[in-house]
């Protein structure tokens, strides 16, 4: 397994030993051969356009324009506000702590074999497996969410949704026959399309709180909402609990640039661009969009659960209707139907290299672990189309039920996962120092270091004290009901249970994966490090890198500064 040190043959780190410190104090490790990190099969077809639209591509979808009208529900508006910009911020803490370990390891599985690697192999096991469930189950109730987009158009009425299920699958089908670049170059165009959606509702967001909008009789809103007789906060502290969770599923899918690592053509330069971009992008496309949201819909709004609402009560479809638009609706709807096939496509990424990677590393059936000559992991593929196959489940007359429970082992998963990767960060600089390398020797250094992973995990530890507050005493009721905690924890119970299961198997066949956790001198760094992108790369080219990495350390001043912000938002 790729978890255990393999000594790099002609390299300077030849004599390390797993476990000793003193042998390797300080030395510098050349770029490794292309034996010592060819694990894989994946083909480098990302670039850097690709990568950039995936940072926010998988992650812009159903839960911001769907999910988040309930919490403004529950929550309210300055609720959804501070919620999802708190959650924002741990999102990109953690990002930065995946760029640094992912730019000098960019490995096939790149989280779950770091949280593998650096904590211990039972709980990124148990993490691996739970997301890639997540993304199993998320997948069905896209297809089955796009079916219901559809259906707001008069000419689909009276259609049923089979004849939709069928043609979205197939299209899912023949973008997994062009492999990870097919995947790119959807994420791509879809992505561009929920961008240029998002900022032209900034646009129209402001010119409807200002009573710009002659067909709107509420003429200048302001800050209306917020004040009496409506509630900036929604059932106060106990609203606020219930929003953390919505605003973590709404951005899943950032972490995805770091599964997209070993299939990138430039890993050393473009995941740190795109960690780096995500900051701009949080805080424009979601937290600057649900504050306009939050200024132009009162959270009672009856349209949120009317059967007639336009998208299921989406809250920016809702911004529309309220301002009497009559054409809008039907293009955002539009929006929606292709952030909901974003998500479906992100789905097929993200599970299909987790468990591929699983499998590579004796940790899944070894037959998921096959790729074949184009790069494409055909088993775990035709696993995660297989899933799809459950959204006929939803034309059943209880479908919406076994949807609520299949949904419920996902509803956490994404917090475990940030928590997984800020504490493996934390291992890993911790493993880092105790072995005799300093910070100056890393191809990228997370902006807050070592602190900003503590503050991610710490912020992952207190949302998901507040979902068990919220699970054990929903808003709304019923308080201590079982049905109602399950749907709402299951995540954690199966995360324990995934973790007792491997730590038991690993008991009995694997004696190195006992202890409860990887002691820090025994902590392998060397397997799998890169110093530079490429494999097998000349000094020439080592030395040209150095200097590029030089220049990007250096501080550009006030004007670089405002030119990389523009180029970042744009």
């Amino acid at each position: 397994m790729s978890l255990k040190h393999e000594n790099n043959s002609g390299s300077d780190a030849a004599g390390y030993k797993q476990g000793t410190v003193d042998s390797t104090a300080g030395q510098q490790f050349p770029a490794e051969n292309a034996e010592a990190v060819a694990t894989n099969s994946l083909q480098r077809n990302l670039k850097g356009r690709h990568m950039q639209m995936i940072a926010i591509g998988g992650a812009i979808g159903a839960g911001l324009f769907i999910g988040s009208g309930g919490a403004f529900q529950t929550g309210g508006p300055a609720s959804v506000f501070l919620g999802f910009l708190i959650v924002g911020v741990m999102v990109y803490l953690m990002m930065q702590a995946l760029a640094e370990m992912t730019v000098l390891y960019p490995i096939n599985g790149a989280f779950t074999m770091y949280i593998c690697r650096f904590v211990d192999p039972s709980f990124g096991w148990a993490c691996g497996i739970e997301y890639a469930i997540s993304w199993l189950t998320v997948l069905p109730f896209e297809i089955s969410a796009a079916c219901n987009m559809i259906h707001f158009w008069p000419g689909s009425h009276g259609i049923n949704n089979a004849a939709w299920i069928v043609p979205l699958l197939v299209a899912l089908v023949v973008i997994q026959i062009f492999g990870v670049r097919g995947y790119g170059e959807v994420e791509f165009v879809l992505s561009l399309m929920k961008i240029l959606a998002c900022v032209g509702f900034i646009i129209l967001g402001i010119i409807i709180d200002v009573g710009g909008v002659p067909t709107d009789d509420r003429g200048y809103i302001g800050g209306r909402y917020w004040n009496d007789p409506y509630s900036a906060f929604l059932n106060g502290f106990h609203g606020f609990c219930s929003v953390f969770v919505t605003a973590a599923f709404a951005y899943t899918g950032t972490e995805l640039t770091g599964l997209a690592a070993a299939e990138t053509m430039n890993p050393r330069k473009e995941i740190p661009r795109a960690s780096n971009q995500v900051a701009w992008r949080i805080g424009i496309f979601y937290v600057v969009n649900l504050l306009l949201v939050g200024l132009v819909v009162p959270a009672n709004s009856p349209l949120y659960g009317s059967a007639t609402s336009v998208s299921k009560g989406s809250p920016f479809v809702i911004a529309i209707e309220l301002a009497g638009i009559k054409v809008l609706p039907s293009i955002f709807n539009a929006v929606i139907l292709i952030a909901v096939m974003s998500v479906a496509n992100s789905c097929t990424f993200g599970s299909t290299r987790t468990l591929q990677a699983l499998a590579a590393n004796g940790m899944f059936p070894k037959k998921m672990a096959y790729i074949d000559k184009k790069g494409r992991p055909i088993p775990v593929v035709i696993l995660q189309l297989l899933f799809g196959l459950l959204a006929f489940i939803n034309l059943a007359h209880n479908g919406g039920t076994i949807f609520n429970w299949l949904l419920s082992l996902s509803g956490l998963t994404i917090l475990f996962v940030y928590g997984g990767i800020a504490l493996a960060h934390i291992r890993f600089r911790k493993a880092w120092a105790m072995h005799g390398h300093t910070l100056d020797e890393l191809p990228y250094k997370a902006n807050c270091g070592v602190w900003g992973s503590w503050i991610c995990l710490l912020v992952c530890v207190l949302a998901l004290i507040a979902q068990f507050y919220v699970a054990l005493y929903p808003v709304g009721g019923p308080n201590l009901d079982p049905t109602t905690f399950f749907q709402l924890y299951l995540a954690g119970p199966l995360l324990l249970f995934l973790y007792v299961l491997w730590k038991g198997y690993s008991w009995i066949y694997e004696p190195s994966h006992r202890p409860l956790f990887i002691r820090t001198k025994d902590i392998d760094i060397y397997t799998g490090m890169r110093e530079i992108s490429n494999v097998g790369v000349s000094a020439e080219d080592r030395r040209a890198s150095d200097a590029e990495l030089g220049a990007e350390k250096r501080k550009p001043g006030a004007a670089g500064f405002i030119k990389n912000a523009i180029r970042n938002i744009i």
